[in-house]
């Protein structure tokens, strides 16, 4: 069974920047560089939104409100995935997770998804 494990949250003001890493263990390395990553977020009384994903060989897609300000990024060699957030806005507050999956065609919907991290806070203030 594979684990994911998000680190780096935490409280920055509006127009700081943040680093979140994701962790992937219980798997091999092929499994891991095969896969499918992504990051989703939701906020208090809110909807799980897409933010954004990376696949194997690198390409990547972001939803429109991140577009710019946020890189996802991924090294296989260490089964870890990033998602660099600068110029963060308070809209951006919001628990954010990690996911993963083996045979995403669908990149923005979560039942794509198979694995799922716990989460890390991100709140930006004014």
């Amino acid at each position: 069974q594979v684990q994911l494990v998000e680190s780096g949250g935490g409280l920055v003001q509006a127009g700081g920047s943040l680093r979140l890493s994701c962790a992937a263990s219980g798997r091999t390395f092929s499994s891991y560089a095969g896969s499918t990553m992504a990051w989703f977020r939701q906020a208090p009384g809110k909807e799980r939104e897409f933010v954004a994903a990376i696949i194997r060989m690198g390409g990547t897609y972001y939803t429109d409100s991140v577009k710019g300000r946020f890189t996802i990024s991924r090294d296989n060699a260490k089964n870890t995935v990033w998602l660099q957030m600068n110029s963060l806005r308070p809209e951006d507050t919001a628990v954010y997770c990690c996911a993963a999956g083996n045979t995403v065609l669908m990149l923005t919907e979560q039942r794509e998804y198979n694995y799922w991290g716990q989460g890390t806070q991100v709140t930006v203030s004014s």
